[in-house]
């Protein structure tokens, strides 16, 4: 276990090197919550409370595993009781080895939108291999305090020459990337420029000049020759060709090279669909497969996308139908309200309902009114379920953000016991809580991502159970009995004991005993 020193002084303040101010200001990004990744497959909850723990209380510590496998998934979370002790632990921990492996160590945030917006991010390529997170951080932390920092690597392990470094803001971006771009990190010039996502590069190799065309739709007669006769007359060619089968036969297209780029566009727009001898040629821009399918995918969601806004506020998804519902009789139900445009159940392959279907109307008007009535009507003694239609994307981007609001936040346990928080009695409530024991929250959590057990500022995971200092008063006369209603003689005991008011139950400590419930 990796063993650090701290020294008994105050703690230091946030500086950019640990994710503090940068610019003389409060950090926005500062936080008590840090995300530490690329950890070997063996580290448990334990091994990451003993090397945090070493610089401060933690609350709580999550290693992520897989739901089924219950395997590592290579990264977890840690999370202080206040933002010095977290930065100091991203400070002096980062780049840890943690069971032989380095440990990289950020600050964790709750909203995605920061990492994925893009913003002072940068792009790294042409790194030796040697070079590896720690390097780059080094590298790139004297410009401002750095929020992410990953070298891209293979299945083994092995750099693949380029990465990413996030900045918590532009300014320290651009210093960078104007500093360091071209310069020579181990004898290797690189290259450092402005992340682009890989939609937005794209979009922009779409708008790229291009020197080979491709041409489609030929008449089998048609020979390289006539190509080169035909796509001469808009500037130089390198070369043309007609492309052929095994057996010499030509499969009706072909390419042709331009010396031009300029040249190669002109003719593109000026044959692009021109008909010769009765066959309307297709005339466009040379594209490897991979950049096809891309280009055929985007024009897809651009008209499933189309499709959706134009019936916006007019489609109506319908759920919980019986099976015996068919299209005529979904659009029978409906048909009172209004001009139907469209009706469809939807069937699995050998035609069986799913019990779900869509209506479309001609009016937002028309959809509300069905929206109105038809939502909980019963039919074929289902109740129907009736809302407007969304896109697969629109859903899950709602229903997480519903999630996230449900989703408690996790509450640090105070440093002395308390008091319930919950009238005795209540349903579900009626526990009494104990030091180090939070609340219970209204949504139970459950074990999955995100989820982070809570720990007692000083108690590992795993330990025994701490034991319990709360001891409510018992009244007088009442016998003394455990819960659970243990006998004592030969005929049942009934418990007596009422749940005592609120400003009633005492609390003592004691330091070695665990105590028990008395009623």
């Amino acid at each position: 276990m990796a063993q650090v020193q701290v020294q008994a002084q105050a703690q230091p303040p946030v500086s950019a090197a640990n994710g503090g101010a940068s610019n003389g200001g409060g950090n926005q990004f500062v936080s008590t919550s840090l995300y530490v990744g690329d950890l070997e497959s063996n580290v448990t909850d334990s091994h990451l409370f003993d090397l945090f723990g070493q610089l401060g209380p933690v609350v709580s510590v999550r290693v992520c595993r897989d739901l089924s496998t219950r395997r590592s998934l290579g990264y977890g979370y840690v999370n202080y009781g206040n933002t010095q002790d977290a930065a100091r632990a991203l400070d002096m921990l980062n780049f840890t080895p943690l069971n032989g492996k380095p440990i990289r160590i950020m600050y964790s945030f709750r909203d995605p939108s920061i990492r994925r917006s893009g913003t002072a991010n940068i792009f790294i390529k042409n790194l030796d291999k040697a070079i590896d997170n720690k390097a780059l951080y080094d590298t790139f932390s004297t410009f401002g305090a750095i929020l992410s920092c990953k070298i891209a690597t293979d299945a083994s392990g092995q750099s693949k020459g380029y990465g990413f470094v996030q900045f918590d803001n532009e300014e320290s971006a651009k210093n960078a990337t104007d500093k360091l771009n071209g310069m020579l990190l181990n004898d290797k010039q690189v290259y450092v420029g402005p992340f682009v996502r890989k939609q937005e590069r794209e979009s922009a190799t779409n708008k790229t000049k291009f020197n080979n065309v491709y041409v489609k739709n030929l008449l089998e007669s048609t020979t390289d020759e006539d190509l080169k006769n035909i796509f001469g007359e808009y500037g130089p060619i390198t070369s043309a060709v007609v492309m052929q089968d095994g057996d010499g036969k030509s499969k009706c297209f072909g390419f042709v090279n331009f010396e031009n780029a300029d040249d190669a566009a002109r003719s593109v727009e000026a044959l692009n669909g021109k008909k010769f001898d009765d066959k309307e040629w297709y005339v466009g821009k040379a594209q490897k497969k991979t950049e096809r399918e891309v280009e055929l995918k985007g024009r897809f969601e651009q008209s499933l996308k189309e499709a959706v806004d134009k019936f916006q506020g007019l489609n109506l998804y319908v759920k919980n139908l019986d099976d015996s519902i068919a299209d005529d009789k979904l659009r029978e139900l409906f048909s009172e309200f209004g001009t139907i445009t469209s009706c469809k159940v939807m069937r699995d392959p050998n035609g069986i309902s799913r019990g779900s279907g869509f209506v479309a109307f001609s009016t937002a008007e028309e959809a509300s009114r069905a929206l109105a009535d038809m939502n909980g009507k019963m039919v074929a003694s289902k109740p129907l379920y009736v809302a407007l239609a969304q896109r697969k994307e629109d859903r899950r981007a709602r229903l997480q953000a519903q999630f996230s609001q449900m989703r408690p936040a996790a509450m640090a346990p105070s440093v002395g016991p308390r008091m319930s928080m919950y009238p005795p009695g209540a349903p579900g409530l009626g526990q009494q809580l104990f030091y180090g024991q939070g609340p219970p929250a209204i949504i139970p959590p459950q074990p999955g991502f995100g989820y982070q057990h809570q720990l007692v500022p000083g108690m590992r995971p795993g330990a025994a159970p701490m034991p319990n200092f709360f001891v409510p008063m018992v009244q007088p006369g009442q016998p003394n009995q455990r819960p659970g209603g243990r006998r004592s003689g030969t005929g049942p005991v009934q418990q007596t004991q009422q749940p005592l008011p609120l400003m009633q139950q005492q609390v003592c400590c004691t330091h070695m005993f665990r105590c028990s419930f008395i009623s």
